[in-house]
């Protein structure tokens, strides 16, 4: 079956539209965006194309998440958010009680449209503040102050959001532990009901890249990553966020829902200029991973001439899925050894159960009802465990 092909579900699946518009591009981001909103016409008129075609896909299904990210949504005017909820609401059966997230920028989102937003319907916001220290703010080119962060998140309960995210990135070079301290410190004051904090990644073809390779910039050293990463986790589960996937902690109650439908190994369906797209049928067990065109010409155009936006896609077979459920597992709330079984018909080796036994001798993981989650010691090391369990 290919990705155009009828898919159904009995479970909920999440929805996810690519904005790709930014005021500026930030000098460490990966994701795909465009400076400016010159091309938002085409774009809208292309992600209506693809929002219709999507819906063949889902038959019955329901989707319990929508999202929002960039990009930066909030570039687009309040009216042509509300004209992609639309066109969702439209063509998508959505739960009643779903979960709408949208991503902001403290620098492009006033009291006005935040309220907006809330009578739109969104209930959850996520907010890029990334750091409440000017220098950092600085070096990572964000077109916000830590002034304007702070108005932000105020701003956001005064329009009625009770569920903000705060994002936030350590291993900033130049960033002492103190510095980050800080920056946590400030983000728990505002109480907010989940923080997601990124270590700071040096993505090529990214402008930062560009500075380390050329000796202009030295990123923070491993030991240094891992001890600020260590203080984040101590300090936020110190203060009742759980810490729940690798880089993200939640008050009880407030899991991005979207987000761990990702770490479930759940069904979800992306629109838009690279958005990422995951089907597991099943009644038939087939499962496949596709991703649209990283490029918003390409991507209108294509729709434009009934063409599909798919640049990539591949049928994941048994070995693909158990290595994406033992990754996403060990990140977030731990791999379930009996639904390993169960869902996917596969039994560990005897070098992968010894290698549990080790990391469990090592206190770098616990073995509860048959499910092995890792400490805090076995999160710095998440990677590598993964990598020694990963089916070659």
């Amino acid at each position: 079956m290919s990705p155009a092909g009828i898919v159904s579900a009995s479970d909920r699946f999440g929805l996810y539209v690519h904005v790709p518009f930014c005021e500026r591009k930030c000098a460490y981001c990966d994701f795909y965006s465009v400076e400016g909103t010159g091309l938002k016409e085409r774009y809208l008129n292309a992600l209506h194309i693809e929002i219709a075609r999507g819906a063949r896909r889902t038959a019955a299904a329901v989707a319990g998440t929508v999202y929002l990210g960039g990009g930066t949504p909030t570039m687009l005017p309040p009216a042509d958010i509300e004209r992609i909820l639309a066109d969702i609401a439209d063509h998508f059966s959505i739960a009643a009680d779903a979960e709408y997230t949208i991503e902001v920028n403290p620098g492009s989102a006033s009291l006005e449209t935040l309220r907006f937003l809330r009578g739109l319907g969104f209930n959850r916001l996520s907010i890029g503040v990334q750091s409440f220290d000017g220098a950092a703010l600085a070096f990572l080119e964000r077109i916000h102050t830590a002034a304007e962060a702070r108005t932000c998140i105020e701003s956001a309960r005064t329009a009625g959001f009770d569920n903000l995210s705060v994002d936030l990135i350590y291993a900033i070079p130049g960033l002492s532990r103190s510095a980050w301290e800080r920056t946590l410190q400030e983000a728990v004051n505002f109480s907010p009901e989940h923080v997601s904090a990124y270590s700071l990644i040096v993505e090529e073809q990214t402008p930062l890249h560009a500075r380390v390779q050329a000796g202009i910039v030295t990123p923070a050293d491993e030991e240094e990553e891992a001890a600020q990463y260590m203080m984040t986790m101590e300090f936020l589960e110190s203060r009742g966020l759980e810490h729940y996937e690798v880089s993200n902690y939640a008050r009880e109650g407030f899991r991005s829902r979207h987000n761990s439908s990702y770490w479930q190994h759940r069904n979800y369906l992306g629109f838009g200029p690279s958005a990422h797209s995951f089907w597991a049928d099943g009644h038939t067990g087939e499962a496949w991973r596709w991703a649209n065109i990283r490029q918003l010409h390409g991507y209108c155009d294509v729709l434009w001439r009934n063409g599909s936006p798919v640049a990539m896609a591949e049928e994941l077979g048994t070995r693909e899925l158990v290595n994406e459920r033992i990754f996403l597992g060990l990140r977030s709330d731990g791999l379930s050894l009996p639904m390993l079984t169960n869902d996917l018909g596969y039994e560990l080796s005897g070098e992968q159960r010894a290698y549990i036994h080790q990391i469990l001798a090592r206190n770098l993981a616990v073995l509860r009802a048959g499910t092995v989650t890792l400490t805090r010691e076995g999160f710095l090391l998440c990677d590598e465990i993964c990598a020694h369990l990963m089916v070659s």
